[in-house]
Order: structure tokens, then C-alpha cells, then sequence
């Protein structure tokens, strides 16, 4: 799995030493989305020092959303996902005690190095937080299009948004691209339980996209740049 994974996204994020050259305008909201290859012995201490960074990013000013996920089946994979009001507020949570922390283990306890992409949103639902019953369950696709379907791409989605606001399973849905490479995409999708996102597979609203992903993305099949995710924090 690790090695099907490695080959799908280094080649749609590429590796980075922490920071990367790509960033968004200083006034843009600034979505972050990071990756943790950690070492099994360090896996627990990472999740928590992650875990902490994320509850002291979501207090911080200018934080609109912190967190962290590992994926289901490599709990050696870890996702953070941040935004921010605009980038100067990142930078500035960047020298926080927590962040310290986490830059201190992480040449201890990863496998690779930090995994850095900044992304700009496109196209968005958002819901009401679960509720106390609620099994949430996290998608993200990952998707490197060929040049020149990325406008029908996005096009496709915005004709979905009038259905997923129907979904009331459907609690987040968001259509995100990286930052100066404008045909690789984030889908991130999360759903009240397993049930929700099964009936959300059986929308015929989705089947578009589906259909349209099967021969637009750069190495087929499209499905290699899923990613289901547990939330690790905040719980």
C-alpha cells in the first residue's frame, strides 16, 4: 500500500524540506496541507506531538481550521490540514512552542521528509460539526489531470454543489487546487458516518466526475489517488 501510495502523490506533491517555493499571495486564505512518513518506534509520539500541534493551531489567531488524520490501513501516513486568514498568520503559528516541537521529533521520528503543498479553494460545502453520534468518516482524492480538462474538471464540480447541498450526510465538501500548478486538485470530503457516504456513491450527481476522472488524470486509474482517513485530532 505505502509503495502505491509513494508513487501516486510524490508525483503530484514532490518532496520538500519543510517549506516549499510555491506559496499563496500574502491577503490569500492559506490552505496547507502537509505529510508525516513516521518511523514505526515514533509513531505514537508523533501522533501526539500532531495531535497538540493541531489543538494549538485551532486557538491560534487567524486559525480557520486545523487537522490531522492518519490514513486508514498505514497509521505511518499522517495528513495535518490547515487554514489560515492569510499566510502571515501561519508564519507566525510556525515559530509557536507546539510547531517547535514538532519540527524538533520530526528529524528523529520520520521516515522521509516533510511533505509541504499549498492549495487554493475553488469550490465549497460546510456544514454543521458532527454530532456526539456521528461516525465521520474523511475522503481524499488526490488528482494530477492531463493539461487542458482541468476548466471541465472544475465545471463538473460546480454542477455538483446544488446536489451535495441536498446531502445531509454530506458535512464537508471541498475542491481544492495547488498553488501555481493548475491541473493537480484535492477533493476532500467528509461524511456523518459510513452510511452517508455509501447513499453520497449512489448520487447520480457523482457519476459525471467518475466517468470524467477515468481517462483525464495523468496515470490511471484515478482511484490510486484516494486516501481514507481517521481523524487523529481534534477529537
Amino acid at each position: 500500500m505505502l509503495k502505491r501510495w509513494r508513487t501516486t502523490v510524490l508525483s503530484f506533491i514532490g518532496t520538500c524540506r519543510k517549506r516549499t517555493a510555491v506559496r499563496p499571495s500574502d491577503n490569500a486564505i492559506a490552505v496547507v496541507l502537509k505529510q508525516y512518513q513516521v518511523k514505526t518506534f515514533w509513531q505514537n509520539k508523533i501522533g501526539e506531538v500532531l495531535s497538540a500541534y493541531v489543538l494549538s493551531s485551532g486557538r491560534a489567531p487567524g486559525n480557520i481550521m486545523a487537522e490531522a488524520y492518519y490514513e486508514q490501513g498505514d497509521a505511518a501516513i499522517i495528513w495535518v490540514i490547515e487554514r489560515w486568514s492569510n499566510e502571515a498568520f501561519y508564519k507566525m503559528n510556525s515559530k509557536s512552542a507546539a510547531a517547535k516541537m514538532v519540527n524538533g521529533l520530526a528529524e528523529l521520528g520520520l521516515a522521509e521528509l516533510v511533505e509541504i503543498v499549498f492549495l487554493e479553494d475553488l469550490e465549497g460545502i460546510s456544514r454543521e460539526a458532527p454530532r456526539d453520534d456521528d461516525q465521520p468518516l474523511t475522503i481524499m482524492l488526490l488528482a494530477d489531470l492531463k493539461a487542458g480538462t482541468e476548466d471541465r474538471f472544475r465545471s463538473i464540480n460546480q454542477e455538483m454543489i446544488s446536489a451535495f447541498r441536498k446531502e445531509s450526510g454530506l458535512l464537508v465538501f471541498t475542491l481544492s487546487r495547488m498553488v501555481h500548478h493548475k491541473t493537480r486538485f484535492v477533493i476532500y470530503k467528509k461524511f456523518r458516518n459510513l452510511n452517508a457516504f455509501q447513499h453520497h456513491l449512489k448520487d447520480p450527481a457523482v457519476q459525471p466526475v467518475l466517468e470524467f476522472l477515468q481517462t483525464a488524470v495523468k496515470e490511471p486509474p484515478f482511484e490510486k489517488g484516494y486516501h481514507h482517513l481517521i481523524q487523529l485530532a481534534p477529537l
